[in-house]
């Protein structure tokens, strides 16, 4: 007996913000696409955890509700539900429009997902670094061996995050990894900073770094990233087959190199000292208004990579006169964070969030807070703002009491001995940093806990059953069938030839996430897709790059042959079975022009993936060189 999904596509039109805020709906093979009049006002924490929907995301100016194999039959009663105009299948990255949203929101999205994969390592490098200042504040010579080590430990990350950036950037942007590397190689090259001169130039264009080149920066590895994105992609239109393995990289480093450290870097490099030249000037007018002002965009300042306007000029001011205030309402900020940090830990109900914001917090006493911005505060947005507020009002009293710094030294609770004045011994203006620090704690927190914490992964709580999702719980039988109800445990043989490798490998969010499911992904040999099971094809996508089949176990597979082949249109793809055709492992079930759609710049990785896998126990993958009928998963 076929599903009713009426209770689904109401409940999913109603929590996007009605059908009045719905301009146009069209469906891929797995994905609901909605286009919005206003993003704000659908209620993505609910229907991340509504059953019947695996995830939510946007991208491409779309609201995208991720459904999986019965996307069709909910995309058919959204539109018998609802007057909201629909324009049938689509591609499924049919979506080369425009990003939406204001620059800000579409900068947050993007940081927060190229720091994401990396920020345990991040937290876990902020409290080494702690660890190293706890060593030094305790009288270890900075040349013992153990010093020493403790310092590599800790900064060797900060010290070369473009690297980090780079590769995480590469997979936001859909280029090659390696590639990146090179790139960011280049622009951290260790005598580039000795080298370059102000007189350096290129065929008579002027090569500049920034103060300390490139190390430990965000904004200008992403933006030169970004750009070798586009030129990667343009050079796979054209370039020969034969000559594309090396080609593509070459053609990309010969121009992406040149641009970043000639045009990308040197305008940051500006950047960064006509903010220098401005909060100079301001401080000039009224050290209460520069605190403030400085207070307020630190961090922002620090995430562009533009502090380094002030750094410098702090640095010189303490040399020549013993004494400084350029940066002193910057250095308590991090205590904002931990606040910030205290009251999200408070009113979270995600573990994943509490699991980032323990070692953020830890971090951010120490000065480190990378781990508390990028992870915890900036993707939920208001609660960033809040420590940009509390960082401004702390800001306020450090202009009040001019209070000076005498060594240019550590950070966090490492930052008080350099304001114990050396000459006179007071403790004037040790005090009234701490002041400072406990404004911004306090703020921090009381701020952040008058603001509503957002849900990042969408976790499911206890609140849930109880406040979340009565319809949910209501209509459950209506969308989903039971956990595990006619599932057998069973071995999916491979259906391609070629190299199997983890789902994290595939370029789609989606896919290497698993939010789709369990699996694998296979690189091609050859060009014909094979059934993996003895089953019945329950989709096949009207242009042959994707195909859904249900086992007679119960196993719901997805195979989707490649990422973007969607654009094709069909060509290069010839489909042998049709949806409801009973098909048995090993039968020939799509054939594609393997070389032809690699000669087009394509990637051919596949993701197989078991879109039910939460009624397994365990969805195992054998990862590898494959041949066609090898045992590929298996599923208990």
């Amino acid at each position: 007996m076929a599903k009713n999904y009426d209770e689904l596509a109401k409940d999913i039109v109603a929590h996007v913000g009605g059908e009045d805020n719905v301009s146009s709906l069209k469906h891929c093979v797995t994905r609901l696409r909605f286009v919005l009049k206003d993003e704000n006002k659908a209620d993505t924490d609910y229907l991340k955890k509504r059953d019947g929907v695996i995830t939510v995301a946007k991208a491409g100016g779309q609201y995208q509700v991720v459904i999986g194999n019965a996307v069709g039959d909910v995309y058919d009663a959204v539109l018998k539900n609802s007057n909201i105009k629909g324009v049938g299948e689509v591609a499924e990255d049919d979506a080369e429009e425009k990003p939406k949203g204001n620059l800000f929101d579409r900068f947050i999205d993007l940081i927060s997902s190229v720091f994401q994969p990396m920020l345990g390592a991040l937290s876990a490098a902020g409290i080494l670094k702690g660890i190293t200042a706890i060593l030094a504040a305790s009288g270890v010579p900075t040349t013992s061996g153990l010093y020493i080590l403790f310092n590599a430990m800790g900064d060797g990350m900060f010290q070369f995050l473009p690297f980090f950036l780079a590769y995480t950037s590469a997979k936001k942007f859909k280029m090659d990894q390696f590639t990146a590397f090179a790139l960011a190689g280049a622009m951290l090259y260790p005598t580039l900073t000795t080298t370059v001169k102000s007189t350096t130039n290129l065929f008579g264009l002027p090569l500049s770094l920034p103060n300390g080149g490139y190390y430990s920066t965000v904004v200008p590895i992403i933006v030169a990233v970004w750009f070798a994105s586009l030129i990667e992609k343009w050079t796979k239109k054209w370039m020969p087959t034969d000559v594309k393995m090396f080609g593509v990289p070459l053609i990309t480093l010969l121009i992406s190199i040149p641009v970043s450290l000639m045009v990308i870097g040197p305008v940051a490099n500006t950047a960064s000292n006509w903010v220098g030249d401005t909060f100079t000037a301001i401080y000039g007018v009224s050290p209460i208004v520069y605190g403030i002002v400085l207070g307020a965009l630190w961090q922002v300042l620090v995430m562009f990579g533009l502090h380094w306007g002030l750094v410098p000029l702090a640095i010189i001011e303490i040399a020549q006169k013993g004494q400084g205030v350029m940066i002193t309402a910057s250095v308590m900020i991090c205590f904002a964070q931990t606040g910030a940090l205290a009251a999200i830990m408070l009113k979270t109900k995600e573990k994943k969030v509490k699991e980032i914001a323990t070692p953020a917090l830890l971090s951010s006493i120490f000065g480190v807070t990378e781990p508390a911005i990028y992870g915890v505060t900036l993707p939920m947005r208001k609660p960033f703002i809040m420590t940009c507020i509390a960082g401004a009002i702390q800001g306020a009293v450090s202009g009040i009491f001019d209070i000076k710094m005498y060594v240019f030294g550590g950070m966090g609770i490492f930052a008080f001995p350099s304001f114990i004045n050396p000459k006179t011994g007071s403790y004037a203006d040790l005090i009234h940093l701490i002041i400072c620090g406990v404004i911004a704690l306090v703020l921090g927190f009381a701020l952040t806990m008058f603001t509503k914490i957002p849900s990042l992964y969408g976790e499911e709580d206890a609140a849930l059953a109880t406040a979340g999702a009565p319809a949910a719980a209501a209509n459950a039988n209506a969308t989903t069938e039971s956990a595990a109800a006619g599932v057998k445990a069973e071995t999916l043989v491979s259906p391609l030839k070629g190299e199997a490798v983890d789902l994290s490998e595939v370029k789609d969010d989606v896919f290497a996430s698993g939010a789709m499911g369990q699996g694998a992904a296979i690189k091609p040999a050859e060009g014909v897709l094979h059934s993996p099971v003895a089953g019945t094809v329950m989709m096949v996508f009207p242009t042959g790059h994707a195909i859904g089949l249900k086992s007679d176990n119960g196993a719901e597979i997805l195979i989707h042959l490649g990422m973007d082949t969607v654009n094709l249109q069909g060509k290069g793809f010839e489909t042998l079975v049709e949806k409801g055709q009973s098909v048995q492992p090993g039968q020939e079930l799509i054939k594609f022009d393997l070389d032809g759609i690699q000669k087009q710049g394509y990637d051919l990785t596949s993701p197989v993936v078991i879109t039910n896998s939460k009624d397994y126990e365990s969805v195992k993958a054998d990862l590898g060189p494959v041949e066609v009928g090898q045992n590929l998963l298996e599923l208990k």
